[in-house]
């Protein structure tokens, strides 16, 4: 019997999976069509033995989780093994290739839309406690008076405490006109609050802020690209516009990117009718396509400086290289992240999704700025970044010379700002946040963001309050030092030097006293911040921000010297 009929007469015993009763076998042969569609569109194997391999592979993993559900010392949850199962196959491929079980379809369509029925509070569940983190500006939330810091001990009677392993946003959400009752332990306040809260549909904005910076240069800072993105910058603009603006600056650092037609609707918005936006190739020659600007734009002079950072990925680097691409304005920050992949959404059986990356996206120089090549991995599973040495030059409009393969370059980058080792041992240990809990039960109001800040009697106050927290960290001189002994171990020289080396130790190891004063500005500008945040929520956090921005102040600066503004995007820095 030939290969061919072998295969032929394993498929059929495949899809029959020869125990058609047993409830798995139904499973795995109501996915099989899917799965004949994947294995044909691959080339690695003809397609007989690709057919072969997935009819194989499909009937061992059948009768593993029949046998496992036989004969397991426990009871097996097919809903949460079968996921991991699912889950860890799609993490061998990339990050972006991501499973939606039934459950989490609420959350798949608030990444997208941005909307949710809900309160419109971020709550995080930390040693036991649900604390309330964020409150949303204009929500149910903020409309019952409820406080970030708030302890939540209750919802509707029940303790929250004894809902093991619930997720304490699920348990918030809810259809929109029903009420539900928290009780909440609030600092300052010697009993538990009961606090009623509506739920309604919550809008999370893709822009938290926007505003004039002075006379002549708006800002606006946008976070996200679900379905109301373009919406929401172009009112910004029309609304700054109104006010005087001449010049903008378009803030997205950090922003994990989202909806592709969002990205080429905002790049519209300063990009000539008619020009390519951006380019689509994957496997699937039918789905590759081209996009272009099919508006009349905003505007197309009007100085623009976009702001990035090593956090802005996937659509925010559609919008900043095409910018970039088309000399259109000026980017300062960071390298951005590298993700120039495309996902496509897609149903599966029993109200399930799956995210899969379907293409590369091009931007109009021509160039992939994807980073990372998820198909060539290292013996230890992990991938490994483009190197510079195979990147591939390419050409602005105006000739500037642009690379793919490692994001998006700005044409005025700045080093990436990091805090000193006891700022972030004090905001990973949530001390500030703590702190403006505490400031905030002690002062009914504050100045506007923009003009508060603290005394010295009040920093000092801080300092006090700090000595009996539990919170280390490691600067890096000590690291240095700890690797420096470990090399004079290793070469059998430390007794030499031991001497020396500790009165070395003794006199540079930390002290916070003293790294409190040393930091000081760090420490308090950030402290300001949060504080501000506990009684101005978002908005206010932002422009208490603005005083420490080191982009935005060189954004502020390069607008003052429009000669060299003009410089960098003929090429000439």
């Amino acid at each position: 019997m030939t290969r061919r009929r072998n295969f032929k007469g394993f498929l059929f015993k495949s899809l029959l999976l020869k125990h058609s009763h047993d409830m798995i076998s139904s499973v795995i042969k109501r996915w099989w069509p899917v799965f004949v569609i994947a294995g044909v569109a691959l080339v690695s194997f003809r397609n007989e033995d690709r057919l072969f391999e997935i009819a194989r592979n499909l009937d061992i993993y059948a009768t593993l989780y029949k046998e496992l559900n036989t004969y397991y010392v426990d009871d097996v949850n097919p809903n949460q093994v079968i996921k991991t199962s699912i889950d860890a196959m799609l993490q061998s491929l990339d990050p972006y290739t991501v499973y939606y079980a039934e459950d989490d379809i609420e959350d798949f369509m608030t990444l997208t839309t941005g909307k949710y029925n809900g309160i419109g509070a971020l709550v995080n569940s930390a040693n036991g406690k649900y604390i309330v983190m964020m409150v949303y500006e204009g929500t149910p939330a903020e409309k019952a008076g409820i406080r970030l810091g708030d302890e939540i001990l209750k919802i509707d009677g029940v303790e929250v405490n004894e809902r093991r392993g619930a997720d304490s946003g699920k348990l918030l959400k809810g259809q929109t006109g029903t009420v539900v009752k928290l009780t909440v332990r609030r600092v300052g306040n010697p009993t538990p609050i009961d606090i009623e809260v509506g739920r309604d549909v919550v809008k999370m904005t893709n822009v938290p802020y926007y505003g004039m910076m002075n006379e002549e240069v708006g800002y606006i800072d946008l976070k996200d690209f679900t379905a109301s993105s373009a919406k929401e910058v172009k009112n910004a603009y029309i609304e700054l516009k109104g006010k005087g603006m001449k010049k903008l600056i378009l803030d997205v650092r950090d922003n994990p990117g989202g909806l592709l037609d969002m990205a080429v609707q905002i790049s519209n918005l300063f990009i000539p009718k008619g020009k390519e936006i951006v380019s689509t190739k994957g496997k699937i020659k039918e789905w590759n396509k081209t996009y272009y600007a099919r508006e009349i734009p905003e505007n197309t002079e009007m100085p623009l400086i976009v702001l990035t950072s090593n956090r802005s990925a996937s659509a925010s680097e559609i919008v900043s290289g095409v910018i970039q691409d088309y000399d259109r304005g000026v980017l300062i920050g960071q390298r951005t992240y590298g993700k120039g992949l495309v996902q496509t959404t897609r149903d599966l059986s029993y109200g399930t999704k799956m995210k899969v990356t379907t293409a590369k996206y091009y931007i109009p120089s021509g160039r992939c700025i994807q980073a990372i090549d998820y198909s060539l991995r290292n013996d230890d599973g992990s991938v490994a970044k483009i190197p510079d040495s195979l990147m591939t030059a390419f050409k602005t409009a105006n000739g500037r010379k642009v690379f793919d393969g490692g994001g998006v370059l700005p044409d005025v980058e700045l080093e990436h700002e990091n805090f000193s080792p006891i700022a972030n041992a004090l905001g990973s240990n949530r001390l500030f946040f703590d702190y403006a809990v505490k400031y905030h039960s002690q002062h009914a109001t504050i100045k506007p963001a923009a003009e508060f800040s603290l005394t010295d009697a009040e920093y000092k106050e801080f300092e006090k309050w700090l000595s009996g927290k539990d919170y280390d960290y490691v600067t890096q001189v000590e690291n240095d030092l700890a690797q420096l002994e470990a090399s004079a171990r290793r070469e059998k020289s430390f007794n030499t030097i031991e001497g020396q080396f500790k009165a070395l130790k003794a006199k540079l190891t930390h002290s916070k006293e003293n790294d409190l004063q040393l930091h000081k500005n760090e420490i308090k500008a950030l402290l300001e911040e949060e504080i501000v945040k506990h009684y101005y929520l978002e908005k206010g956090f932002k422009e208490a921000s603005f005083r420490n921005d080191r982009e935005l102040k060189a954004a502020l600066e390069l607008f003052k010297d429009m000669p060299r503004y003009h410089e960098i995007l003929k090429g000439s820095r």
